[in-house]
C-alpha cells in the first residue's frame, strides 16, 4: 500500500519555555512509536519535531493510509476439550469461535499442535490493518499521555461543559496526510489544515497548510515563524555571534539560556543594548546573573572574558525602528543593576567576621542545629585536614577560611541571588583585607559543584571543601538521611563524588578511616554505610572512565582506604591482566580463597618447613620465600605494577602444587600446615587487588 508524509500540529497557548525542547522531542518520539506499533510506519520513516512557544508539531515520512492486514494465530483450547469422540466441535469450542468472530465452518481448517504435553487447536485469522484516522487518534493520545509536563492545567472546552487536563489550552489541530486532512478529533477540535502564525508579524492571520511537506516553509514565509526548535536555536546563535562580532566582543556561553530564549520567540531578532559603565564596579558575576536570570539577556564579554556594558536582547519582533525596543530593554535592566550595586555597597559596610554570630540564628537542620554549629564542625575538620597535609600554618588558614565560609549567606546579595554564595564571600573577604588564599578558599569550598567542575585552586580551599562535603555526609548519614532512589535532597551523591575527586586527583595522603575519625564518626554501622556509599559512587565513576567491571571489582574488593592510590592500582591490574600467567594466577587465587573460606575459625598464615612433605609444596614455599619479599617491597614503595608482575613467577609452582598436593588430608597437623602455606600465598597475591575478581 502506498505511503505519504504526515504533518500533525497542536496549536496551543504559550508553553513553558524551560520544558519546550523536551516537550517537542517527546511528542514526536511518542507519536512515531505509536504509529510504528500499529504498522502505519516502518523503520525507514523519518520523524522531524517542531516546537515553538505556541505549537507542538511533527512531520513523519512514509505513513500508510492503512496498515497491512496481518494473520494472527489464536490458541483455542486442548483438542480433548474442543472435539467430542466423533471429532465434532463441542459447545465450548463453538463459544470460543463465536467470541473470535468465527463459527463452526472454520473447524476443518483449525490447526493442531502440541502445547506443552497436550495437543491443542489454533485458529489463523486475518485481521484488518489499522486505518490512519483511528491509528493517528490513538497515537496522539498516547503521545500526550507521555509528555513530560511540568504542571498540568485544567481548562474548559468550547462546549462549556467538558474539561480536559493538558499543559496549556489547545486551540487548533492540524493533521495532513500528503495533502489530505486526516479526520481526527481531540480536545473538542476537528483536524483541519489551518493554523496561526506570529501574533504580530504573520503575512496573514491564518496560514492554510497545503500539504505535509510545505509546513516549515509556509510557517516561515506566511506565518513569520521558524517552527523547528533546532533551526530557531541555530538562528538565535548565528545572530548573537554576528551582533557580538560587530562590537568586537563575544556573547556569554550559556546553553541553558540559549535553549530558554529559543523557547520564548517564534522569529528571533537580536538587538544590541547597553547600560551605564559605573555599574561595572559591581562584581561581574552579579551583573551577569541578574541579566541572565531576570531578563534573559546575553551579556557581552571582551577578549579577556571581562564583562562590558553592552548586552544582547533576543526580541520576538522586528520593527523598522528598533530604538523603542532597545530603549525599553535598557530602561528595564537599569533598576536590576542598580539593585545589585546597592546590595554590593551595603554588604561591604559589615565585615564577614561581624556576620558570623548571625549564623547561630539560622537553622541548618532540626536534628543538626544551626549553621553556626555546623560551621564549627566544618572548621574543626578543616583544621585537622590542614594539619595533616601541611602542619600548623595550613591548619590555621583552613580554620580561618572555614569559619568565614558561610558568612556571606547573611548578605543581601546572596539573599537575592543564592547562586552567588561563595563567590560573593570571596569579594567581601578581599574587601575585609583577608589574604588571597583565604578569600579563594571561601569561594572554592563549594567546588566541585557538578560533574566536570574544577577542583579548589589552592590547598586551603581543598582542606575546606573536603571538610565541608565530608561533614555534610557524616551529619546526614548520622541522622539516617540517606538518599533513596532518585531522591537526594541534600545532594549527598554529589558530595561523595566531590570527596572522591579531591582525594584521587590531588593524590591526598588521607585514609578514609582517618577522615571519618576526624569527622567524629564513631558509630560502626554509620561508618559502614558511608564507606559503602562512597565506594558505590567510586565504582560507578571508574566504570564511566573506561575501566572494566573486573578491574574495578578487583581493586575496590580490598576497600583501599587511601583513594589516591586507586589509579595506580588500576593501572597495575590492567598491566597484570595482560600477562600470559594472569588467567591461571587469578583462577588459582580464587581457588585458594574458596578453600580458606571453608575453614571454620580461620587460618593462621604460618608454615613449618619441617612439615612440608611433597616436593610441590616444598617448591611453592621456596618460591614464596623468594617472590614474597620482592612483591612486598615493591608494594611498600608504591610500585604496584612491579609488585603484581613479580607474582608471575608463582604460576608454575602453584599449578604444580594443586596437581600433586592434597590440602585437606586426614592428618590435622599436615592439613593445618598446608592451609597456612595457602594463607601466606593468598596474602602475597592480594596486596594490590583481589586477583580472584579477574577470574572469568
Amino acid at each position: 500500500m502506498g505511503t505519504k508524509n504526515l504533518l500533525v500540529e497542536l496549536f496551543v497557548e504559550e508553553l513553558p519555555p524551560k520544558a519546550l525542547k523536551k516537550l517537542g522531542e517527546s511528542f514526536t518520539a511518542s507519536l512515531t512509536a505509536s504509529l510504528k506499533s500499529q504498522g502505519l510506519i516502518d523503520d525507514t520513516s523519518v520523524a522531524t519535531p517542531f516546537a515553538s512557544p505556541r505549537r507542538l508539531a511533527a512531520h513523519v515520512t512514509g505513513v500508510a493510509s492503512k496498515a497491512d492486514d496481518k494473520t494472527v494465530q489464536h490458541k483455542l483450547m486442548p483438542v480433548a476439550v474442543a472435539l467430542d469422540a466423533a471429532g465434532k466441535a463441542t459447545p465450548a469450542l463453538l463459544k470460543k469461535l463465536s467470541v473470535l468472530g468465527s463459527d463452526a465452518s472454520v473447524v476443518p481448517t483449525l490447526k493442531r499442535a502440541m502445547d506443552g504435553k497436550a495437543e491443542a487447536l489454533f485458529l489463523d485469522k486475518v485481521e484488518s490493518g489499522m486505518s490512519l484516522p483511528l491509528g493517528l487518534s490513538k497515537a496522539l493520545w498516547d503521545s500526550l499521555d507521555k509528555l513530560p509536563i511540568p504542571k498540568v492545567m485544567t481548562y474548559q472546552l468550547a462546549d462549556g461543559w467538558s474539561t480536559v487536563n493538558f499543559v496549556r489550552p489547545v486551540h487548533g489541530l492540524v493533521a495532513i496526510h500528503g495533502s489530505d486532512i486526516v479526520p481526527v478529533h481531540m480536545f473538542g477540535l476537528a483536524a483541519s489544515r489551518e493554523t496561526q502564525g506570529h501574533r504580530f508579524e504573520a503575512a496573514k492571520p491564518v496560514v492554510t497548510i497545503r500539504d505535509a511537506d510545505s509546513y516549515a516553509e509556509q510557517m516561515k514565509a506566511e506565518g513569520a515563524v521558524i517552527a523547528g526548535f533546532a533551526a530557531r536555536r541555530a538562528e538565535v546563535e548565528r545572530q548573537l555571534k554576528a551582533a557580538a562580532a560587530k562590537e568586537g566582543l563575544q556573547p556569554i556561553d550559556d546553553e541553558a539560556l540559549l535553549d530558554e530564549v529559543t523557547a520564548l520567540v517564534e522569529r528571533p531578532n537580536v538587538m544590541t543594548c547597553q547600560f551605564e559603565k559605573e555599574f561595572l564596579d559591581v562584581p561581574q558575576e552579579c551583573l551577569i546573573l541578574t541579566m541572565k536570570a531576570n531578563q534573559k539577556y546575553f551579556p557581552l564579554l571582551d577578549t579577556a572574558g571581562k564583562l562590558t556594558n553592552k548586552f544582547l536582547v533576543v526580541s520576538n519582533i522586528n520593527p523598522a525602528d528598533p530604538s523603542a525596543v532597545i530603549g525599553g530593554n535598557e530602561r528595564v535592566v537599569r533598576p536590576r543593576l542598580a539593585d545589585a550595586k546597592f546590595f554590593f555597597d551595603q554588604d561591604r559596610k559589615k565585615s564577614l567576621m561581624d556576620r558570623i554570630p548571625g549564623l547561630a540564628k539560622v537553622v541548618y537542620h532540626n536534628m543538626l542545629g544551626t549553621q553556626g554549629e555546623r560551621v564549627e564542625r566544618v572548621a574543626a575538620l578543616a583544621r585537622a585536614i590542614g594539619h595533616k597535609l601541611g602542619g600548623e600554618a595550613l591548619a590555621n588558614q583552613a580554620d580561618r577560611a572555614a569559619v568565614l565560609s558561610k558568612a556571606d549567606l547573611l548578605t543581601d546579595m546572596v539573599g537575592e541571588f543564592p547562586e552567588l554564595q561563595g563567590i560573593m564571600g570571596r569579594y567581601y573577604a578581599l574587601h575585609d583585607g583577608e589574604p588571597v588564599e583565604i578569600a579563594d578558599a571561601i569561594e572554592d569550598h563549594y567546588r566541585p559543584r557538578f560533574a566536570g567542575d574544577e577542583l579548589p585552586r589552592g590547598t586551603v580551599g581543598l582542606c575546606v571543601a573536603l571538610a565541608d562535603k565530608l561533614q555534610t555526609l557524616a551529619d546526614m548519614f548520622g541522622i539516617g538521611q540517606l538518599p533513596t532512589g532518585d531522591k537526594d535532597p541534600f545532594a549527598l551523591r554529589r558530595h561523595a563524588l566531590g570527596v572522591i575527586r579531591m582525594l584521587i586527583e590531588r593524590d591526598l595522603p588521607l585514609d578514609l578511616a582517618w577522615l571519618f575519625g576526624a569527622a567524629k564518626l564513631v558509630d560502626g554501622r554509620v561508618i559502614g554505610q558511608l564507606t559503602d556509599f562512597i565506594f558505590e559512587r567510586l565504582a560507578g565513576s571508574l566504570r564511566e572512565q573506561g575501566y572494566s567491571a573486573h578491574e574495578v571489582d578487583a581493586v575496590l574488593g580490598l576497600a583501599p582506604q587511601r583513594l589516591g592510590d586507586i589509579p595506580k592500582r588500576l593501572a597495575a591490574v590492567r598491566t597484570f591482566a595482560a600477562l600470559p600467567e594472569a588467567a591461571s594466577l587469578a583462577a588459582a587465587n580464587k581457588r585458594v580463597g574458596n578453600i580458606l573460606k571453608k575453614v571454620s575459625g580461620g587460618v593462621t598464615a604460618k608454615v613449618d618447613p619441617a612439615r612440608l612433605k611433597e616436593p610441590a609444596e616444598v617448591a611453592l614455599n621456596a618460591a614464596l620465600a623468594k617472590v614474597g619479599p620482592i612483591a612486598a617491597a615493591a608494594f611498600e614503595q608504591g610500585d604496584y605494577t612491579a609488585s603484581l608482575q613479580s607474582l608471575a613467577a608463582l604460576k608454575d609452582p602453584i599449578d604444580d602444587f594443586f596437581d600433586h598436593v592434597m590440602v585437606n588430608v586426614e592428618d590435622e597437623a599436615l592439613r593445618t600446615n598446608r592451609l597456612g602455606l595457602l594463607a601466606i600465598l593468598h596474602a602475597a597475591m592480594n596486596r594490590v587487588a583481589d586477583l580472584s575478581r579477574l577470574s572469568a
